[in-house]
């Protein structure tokens, strides 16, 4: 059994009320429908814990445990703290779970602000899902699924 952290920041409390028509109308919870959409049978071979806080320093604390408890790997939605978070990035460098940086929307589309093009954390995870709404998520946890059975 592999267990991943779905791990999400600031405002990501509220996905499918909060402006739909940028993140779309699924909620948090749909990501175990999505999941055995992709995986199938191979779903009931993964855990799935969640956590959501709007405060920085919970997040950091949350992947320090992560790596206490052992958890297989990441899924890290960090919201706004995605583009500017140094000690987000910094604690993802040392801490040696696998990541996959996510996001609901495409950041590299969002042109109103471009400070939502750039991110500090995707430098220490081992790759990045965007654009796919809430599947976004389960592609994430499919990719981790794969990376943590090739080790």
């Amino acid at each position: 059994m592999k267990t991943f952290l779905i791990l999400n920041g600031p405002n990501l409390g509220y996905v499918g009320k909060r402006q739909p028509e940028i993140y779309g109308s699924d909620k948090i919870e749909d990501i175990p429908d999505h999941l055995k959409t992709l995986m199938g049978d191979k779903v009931g071979e993964i855990k799935l814990e969640f956590f959501q806080s709007n405060f920085e320093g919970a997040l950091i604390d949350r992947l320090e445990k992560a790596r206490e408890d052992g958890i297989d790997g990441v899924v890290f939605n960090a919201g706004a703290y995605t583009h500017t978070s140094l000690a987000i990035a910094d604690c993802l460098a040392w801490i040696e779970v696998p990541c996959v940086e996510v996001h609901i929307s495409n950041i590299w589309a969002r042109t109103e602000d471009p400070v939502r093009q750039q991110s500090f954390m995707g430098k220490q995870c081992i790759g990045v899902i965007a654009g796919f709404g809430i599947m976004s998520y389960a592609l994430a946890v499919q990719a981790l699924f794969s990376h943590v059975a090739d080790d």
